[in-house]
């Protein structure tokens, strides 16, 4: 039977009815950083935590990709393919997550609105299984 999965291990909290990306944070010099990595890229430690991030950040500045990325890493039909919005979103721990955005209209994206964390479909694996991944969407107001 066919599945919701994430689409990477370890990037977010799935299945949640609240998801949260997963970073790391630094015992020695308190660097977060995101994705989670075995070791500070800023004091070089040894060691790190998983830590949850918030749900909610700022954006910090966004484009549209209006053409198809190259294959790889682009799959699907790149004669359906659709512009869509991508972005850096500002998390309250100081991280800075690229991510694709569920807008791609620029009259709805402004640098420093509010966006939240969302965990939608993005293809399908050879078993039929939905593969999700993350996106940041605006807040309403």
């Amino acid at each position: 039977m066919a599945q919701q999965i994430p689409i990477q291990e370890g990037l977010f909290t799935w299945p949640s009815a609240a998801p949260r990306l997963l970073g790391s944070r630094c015992p020695g010099c308190g660097e977060v950083s995101f994705p989670a990595q075995g070791s500070c890229p800023a004091c070089t430690g040894t060691e790190t935590e998983e830590v949850p991030l918030a749900r909610e950040g700022t954006l910090w500045t966004w484009t549209i990709q209006r053409f198809p990325p190259p294959a790889p890493p682009f799959v699907g039909d790149r004669e359906a393919f659709e512009p869509f919005g991508v972005g850096y979103v500002e998390l309250p721990e100081g991280v800075r997550v690229e991510s694709r955005l569920t807008v791609n209209d620029p009259d709805q994206l402004a640098i420093g609105m509010k966006m939240e964390l969302v965990v939608e479909a993005f293809d399908r694996d050879a078993a039929g299984n939905e593969r999700m991944g993350f996106a940041f969407r605006p807040v309403a107001a």
